[in-house]
């Protein structure tokens, strides 16, 4: 027998592109009386760009704000397509975002960010979206065969909607 889908992991990249997976991950926590977990990874600043920062911002507690502001931005910017997504639904459509159990930004590398979210719900499925072309479908294309190698639970991958 089939182990019963209790709680989805959504993961997000909160491009253009994303409401169409979300709708997928909504609908289906739905159909599946399934908790739905948002997840966003916010990746770690590189050696250089920590090195920037600290050449131009010297103050230790003015560079650990910045680092803080840069989680709050990524928060921020989930927060308002989460509204804008949900404005556009139907009042019919409305009782999907009863599903969504929470949602979190984290730091890390979003494909190994996503497996260890994944494992430390538990997740009983991953869901996430791929892009149609350009540079975010290499990035995304890596981050999605992570993720699908090494997922210990189904994963599924909304491609981008082409309509």
């Amino acid at each position: 027998m089939l182990k019963h889908i209790r709680t989805i992991l959504y993961a997000t990249d909160l491009s253009n592109t994303s409401a169409y997976a979300f709708r997928y991950a909504a609908c289906l926590s739905k159909a599946l009386d399934a908790r739905l977990h948002i997840l966003h990874a916010v990746e770690p600043m590189s050696e250089e760009a920590r090195m920037t920062l600290t050449a131009f911002i010297t103050d230790p507690t003015a560079r650990e704000d910045a680092l803080r502001r840069r989680m709050e931005t990524a928060r921020r910017l989930l927060d308002e397509r989460q509204e804008t997504f949900w404005a556009q639904m139907t009042p019919e459509e409305m009782v999907l975002r009863d599903q969504v159990d929470e949602i979190e930004v984290i730091e890390g590398f979003a494909a190994e960010a996503i497996l260890r979210r994944a494992e430390s719900l538990p997740a009983d499925m991953i869901l996430m979206g791929s892009h149609a072309h350009g540079i975010s479908h290499t990035f995304l294309g890596t981050v999605a065969k992570r993720v699908l190698r090494r997922a210990r639970v189904p994963t599924l991958i909304v491609p981008y909607a082409t309509d």
